[in-house]
């Protein structure tokens, strides 16, 4: 057995290293002809290529398909690329969205405080809402404008719609609204049309309660309620929101300030209202008016 295989190699090594210089040189020859620059030549190359190429469609089938893999998965690349930059320009475009929705919600409540008709002789400080320290035993928030922006204590404070509350606490820069809600809050009221005066009192929910009512009969769920003025503290007609019956029977009101967005509070500058102190001069005029100035 080791004779056969030793004479085996004897006579293969020299086979292969035979056929090895004949593909060397026959790969020679072609890179010498490919050179070579003759019409002849060049003739002959063109016979080549018209006899070999069409019939070596099945071996260039692997090559094109890997040409082909090969960009689509550079193409892959590229879309997976374009991908990511959409994701990434849409969280932008959300985060711009969102900032776009707070400011339209801003400017609204802005502008429900410009649209908001008072007494023209009232004046009034915007201020910004900082906190809410609202809890179950006492709802209030914080407004960044205090005592450097002339703030008072028992002011009225709106938002866009209706009365929030009342000031109570003012600092340097900044001061603290009661909100009508607080159990410590107590308004004047008027109801209309019936003309009933009421105490509207916070029991720290979200309907106060209707207290010292004349003549519940003569009112009904859905009626306006406004500040009456009465004590000095708050102007009359600032509206406060309508009668709603709760289901106990008991009558509240169910507020029109939007307390759940309180973002911008108008402040109302109110020195209390004037004193009359000749009742008499209101009907009849002064004995000047009669006469005239020229009189005596």
């Amino acid at each position: 057995m080791a004779r056969d295989r030793s004479q085996r190699d004897d006579y293969t090594d020299p086979l292969r290293r035979l056929l090895l210089a004949v593909l060397c040189l026959c790969l020679l020859a072609i890179f010498l002809v490919w050179r070579i620059d003759s019409p002849r030549v060049e003739k002959f190359r063109a016979q080549v290529v018209d006899a070999v190429v069409p019939n070596m469609d099945w071996a260039l089938a692997p090559v094109t398909a890997t040409i082909n893999l090969v960009r689509d998965f550079q193409s892959y690349q590229r879309l997976a690329e374009q991908n990511r930059e959409l994701r990434s320009e849409l969280r932008q475009m959300q985060a711009w969205k969102e900032a776009a929705l707070q400011l339209e919600q801003e400017n609204a409540r802005l502008l429900d405080l410009n649209n908001v008709r008072l007494d023209p002789r009232l004046t009034f400080v915007t201020g910004v809402v900082m906190a809410d320290s609202g809890s179950p035993f006492r709802q209030s928030v914080l407004l960044n404008v205090g005592a450097r922006d002339g703030i008072v204590d028992g002011w009225a404070a709106m938002d866009g719609i209706g009365l929030v509350g009342r000031i109570s606490g003012t600092g340097a820069n900044t001061s603290r609204v009661i909100l009508l809600t607080d159990a410590a809050s107590a308004v004047p009221a008027t109801i209309q049309p019936s003309g009933q005066t009421a105490l509207i009192k916070g029991d720290n929910s979200v309907a106060p309660v209707i207290d010292f009512l004349e003549n519940a009969d003569t009112v009904r769920p859905g009626d306006r309620v406004v500040s009456s003025g009465d004590g000095g503290v708050f102007p009359a007609g600032l509206l406060i929101g309508q009668v709603a019956a709760a289901p106990s029977g008991r009558l509240r009101v169910r507020l029109a300030a939007d307390y759940e967005r309180l973002e911008f509070l108008r402040v109302l500058r109110h020195h209390g209202t004037e004193t009359v102190e000749d009742p008499g001069g209101i009907v009849l005029p002064s004995a000047t008016a009669l006469n005239g100035p020229g009189d005596g």
